[in-house]
């Protein structure tokens, strides 16, 4: 398929919309080796995240249903969703400054599909059906057993993979500790846990074994915002015109340095570049919305210049000015605009973390009661406190009139707030009339844990009008 205008179609659809099955070709290189051995490493702390701990609690529990985020063994609440607001905002400008400064190398080095999809899934592929050709081959040959067993055993294979995934996925939901209680109590005990983990599975096994590179293409918005972030001196996976072009393949004639003389270049036309991708682009015609970064055609074009005693690089890491202009990569004034607002919404989440109280209290007038004066002549209000412990420990809690002089009364006694809970409790005020105001009194009070203040709360004392 050579379509003149590659912009106005994807490169796995044909002119009427049909779906081009895409059959990237195994690959070698430096870049490939580097991309796989940190795969490793991401599977690996992907698999083991559930399992590890800090302080006793997970390194990264998402319980939405629980209302509670623990992120690396800090735990969230409802109440600290100011701190999840600036995090997102930190989210979303961190991914404007490093695309403008390094364009997609996200999607190709870290992204979890990318690397399930290539690292994993794409390797079974070739362990059981071979190569692109063969693949092919196998594809369009007529049914039969040897076919039959293979397609048979990858797809088993492709579900029982997507299976863990999807459990995984789960246990960073859930817990490891409730996945396990679902995983080994009677099934009739956990329909909707169970209904989850096969749900999970058949939407994994959907992605990499039919969807493939169509997530990145009509799911995934990030390719769509590089006409937005990146600039001429965005670092992309590129290929150097200047250099490559015109392309033809090597003639006896032009073995011995003269292809420059009759106007070819160093691209042979070999096309490898376009075999080994796996959105199906050709990176000659310049950076494209499908282009994850992944540098399977670096590699590729790379090992063709090796063969041909060229210089590496003709597709490399390289910017629109380093390439017309030779230039290196500068800083431009919107990558130190987004950088500044980075630093900034950094420094504020550093503030809130180190300023985040343990507890966080609540303090309202029980609904429906009036003030009662006491036998005494001082005044009593009866007031509802709610108090939640975002620590993983019993809190003990005081709590003290810190403008006033009067007594305060912890209903039941001392007030402990259980490890990750929410306690509600009563507390009776009681003020003397000559420290009141006609109708309503300013109070303020201090919630201390082990003799330090960690909150201080506003509310109104009720007494009769003068």
């Amino acid at each position: 398929m050579d379509w003149s205008d590659f912009r106005d179609h994807l490169a796995t659809a044909d002119r009427e919309g049909r779906r081009q099955w895409i059959y990237p070709r195994k690959i070698a290189g430096k870049y490939y080796r580097w991309r796989t051995w940190f795969s490793w490493l991401l599977l690996a702390i992907m698999f083991a995240g559930p399992f590890i701990t800090i302080h006793g609690n997970p390194l990264l529990l998402l319980d939405v249903v629980g209302r509670k985020f623990v992120v690396l063994g800090q735990i969230f609440w409802p109440q600290d969703m100011i701190i999840f607001a600036v995090a997102t905002l930190i989210f979303a400008v961190g991914i404007l400054v490093f695309t403008t400064a390094f364009g997609r190398v996200w999607c190709g080095w870290a992204c979890p599909q990318t690397v399930m999809m290539e690292m994993v899934f794409r390797k079974i592929e070739y362990f059981i059906e071979g190569d692109a050709p063969q693949q092919r081959e196998l594809n369009k040959a007529p049914w039969h057993a040897k076919k039959l067993l293979k397609k048979v055993s990858k797809h088993i294979l492709f579900f029982a993979l997507s299976f863990l995934v999807g459990n995984v996925l789960l246990s960073y939901l859930i817990g490891w500790q409730s996945l396990y209680q679902i995983i080994t109590d009677p099934p009739a005990q956990h329909v909707t846990g169970l209904a989850f983990m096969i749900g999970f599975a058949l939407l994994f096994y959907g992605i990499f074994a039919r969807f493939r590179e169509q997530a990145c293409t009509f799911i995934c918005p990030y390719g769509r915002l590089q006409s937005l972030l990146l600039d001429e001196n965005s670092i992309v996976v590129a290929y150097d015109y200047k250099r490559g072009e015109k392309r033809g393949p090597i003639r006896q004639e032009h073995k011995f340095g003269q292809r420059r003389a009759a106007g070819f270049g160093d691209c042979v036309a070999c096309n490898n570049c376009v075999t080994v991708c796996p959105t199906g682009i050709d990176i000659r015609n310049g950076t494209q919305m499908e282009c994850v970064h992944c540098t399977a055609c670096v590699d590729a074009c790379d090992a063709v210049m090796a063969k041909i005693n060229r210089p590496p690089g003709l597709i490399r890491y390289a910017s629109l000015n380093g390439i017309e202009r030779g230039q290196r990569l500068c800083v431009t004034p919107r990558l130190v605009v987004y950088s500044v607002v980075l630093l900034a919404l950094a420094t504020v989440l550093a503030l809130m973390l180190f300023t985040r109280a343990d507890a966080e209290a609540t303090v309202l007038r029980a609904p429906g009661s009036l003030f009662q004066q006491m036998p005494d002549g001082r005044f009593s209000n009866l007031y509802t406190i709610r108090v939640v412990n975002k620590t993983s420990r019993d809190l003990p809690m005081e709590l003290r009139l810190e403008n006033l002089a009067g007594s305060l009364q912890v209903m039941g006694g001392n007030l402990v707030v259980p490890a990750q809970k929410l306690l509600e409790n009563s507390v009776l005020i009681e003020l003397d009339s000559a420290a009141m105001k006609s109708g309503t009194t300013p109070l303020v009070i201090g919630i201390y844990s082990d003799g330090k203040r960690i909150q201080t709360l506003k509310t109104a004392f009720i007494g009769p009008r003068n």
